[in-house]
């Protein structure tokens, strides 16, 4: 963050207290200028956070993933019914010649493994070390924000940038898909045929499940940030957590903790494409996921708030 860009927060932060200062007192009054100080907070850390050509270029990887996808199955299939084929893969991949909406389902399962939880490490890896790396996280502090707020701004921050991105491989799949396959009815999984308009609304619920799945990474890679003043150590310890927990994820040998762990239940979205939806996996990841939000959100808040803020 350049100095330039930092007096403009400082001076965002500033207005959002001071112009609202000149009011009367009282409660109501009082409780005004938290608010717009949190709000212009939020809105700046989310600027912040897409203007960083590093937020850009992880995108731009998302983004290309559901056309490279789209683009290997249209060469492969020549564009004909693939008509159930076999090979690994989601249980809806065969399905993409038949609907181009399905290449949204398959780029979401493709890019969960891997790409979109480590772009998501990267951004809640650095949104504390970045900032004390930088030296701009003790000005940030006296703006006024005040440790929790800040701490809550920056997690939400993140969870903008989770969403944003699933979107982002959403909206590019679907453009994709529209181009090289026809659309039109969706035949769920089930077998049920339902209008495109419904396949388009569990599109986006999937899209906003896939979101969801990846807030447990979010506060994890939070209160990594929290324990280092360097934003490249952040990410990569971040990333490597989630590669071991991938990990250990396969191993039959340790099923017993498999339940517990934040990635797990991330493929459950697949159930949207049901009808009925089976909900017991969605609803156990919600569960998982709002489970390591709470526990790693209360340990970074407990670190950053008696942290020692050299930088």
């Amino acid at each position: 963050m350049s100095r330039a860009e930092l007096a403009g927060r400082e001076g965002r932060f500033a207005a959002g207290a001071h112009g609202t200062d000149r009011g009367g007192a009282g409660a109501a009054s009082a409780g005004r200028p938290s608010a717009r100080r949190a709000l212009a907070l939020f809105r700046s850390e989310v600027l912040m956070t897409f203007r960083r050509w590093r937020t850009l270029a992880l995108l731009g990887v998302l983004a290309a993933v559901p056309v490279l996808v789209g683009i290997a199955v249209k060469i492969e299939t020549g564009g004909g019914d693939s008509g159930g084929g076999g090979g690994g893969g989601p249980a809806f991949i065969s399905q993409i010649t038949n609907n181009g909406l399905f290449l949204v389902f398959t780029s979401l399962a493709v890019t969960l493994p891997f790409f979109l939880p480590m772009t998501v490490g990267v951004v809640a890896g650095d949104s504390v070390a970045g900032e004390a790396g930088a030296g701009t996280l003790r000005y940030l502090l006296v703006a006024p924000a005040g440790r929790t707020r800040l701490l809550l701004v920056k997690f939400a921050a993140t969870m903008v940038f989770c969403l944003a991105a699933t979107l982002v491989v959403a909206v590019f799949a679907l453009g994709t898909g529209a181009l090289l396959f026809p659309v039109g009815e969706v035949t769920l999984l089930s077998g049920t045929a339902v209008p495109f308009s419904d396949g388009l609304l569990r599109a986006l619920a999937i899209a906003l499940a896939v979101a969801l799945s990846l807030t447990g990474l979010a506060a994890l890679g939070l209160f990594v940030s929290t324990l280092t003043n360097s934003g490249i150590a952040a990410m990569a310890t971040t990333v490597g957590l989630l590669l071991t927990v991938q990990i250990i994820d396969t191993v039959p040998q340790l099923h017993a903790v498999h339940p517990y762990l934040f990635t797990h239940y991330w493929l459950s979205f697949a159930d949207l494409l049901r009808a009925p939806v089976y909900w017991e996996e969605l609803l156990r990841n919600a569960g998982v996921q709002a489970l390591y939000a709470a526990v790693f959100g209360s340990a970074a808040w407990a670190r950053f708030t008696t942290r020692d803020i050299t930088a």
